[in-house]
C-alpha cells in the first residue's frame, strides 16, 4: 500500500464534493472540456493555415519557373 491508498482517495473525493458541490464540479468539468476543444480547434486551424501558406508559396514558385522557361524558349525578334 502506498501513501495514498484507495481509501484516502475516497475521503479526498468526498471532501472535494462537500466543499464545491456536485453542480459546481459538473460545470467545472464542462468548462474544462470546452477549453480543451477550443485549444484543439485553434491548433488544427493553425496547422491548416501553415499548410495553405506553404502550398500557395509552392504554387507561386512553380508558376515563376514555368514563366521563366517559357520566356527563355521563346524566339527573340523572329
Amino acid at each position: 500500500m502506498g501513501v495514498f491508498d484507495w481509501k484516502h482517495w475516497l475521503v479526498l473525493l468526498l471532501v472535494v464534493v462537500v466543499l464545491f458541490g456536485s453542480k459546481r464540479l459538473k460545470n467545472l468539468g464542462t468548462d474544462l472540456g470546452e477549453t480543451i476543444k477550443g485549444f484543439r480547434h485553434s491548433v488544427n486551424s493553425d496547422d491548416e493555415a501553415q499548410s495553405s501558406v506553404a502550398t500557395s508559396a509552392r504554387v507561386e514558385s512553380d508558376t515563376r519557373q514555368t514563366q521563366q522557361r517559357a520566356s527563355s524558349e521563346a524566339p527573340l525578334g523572329r
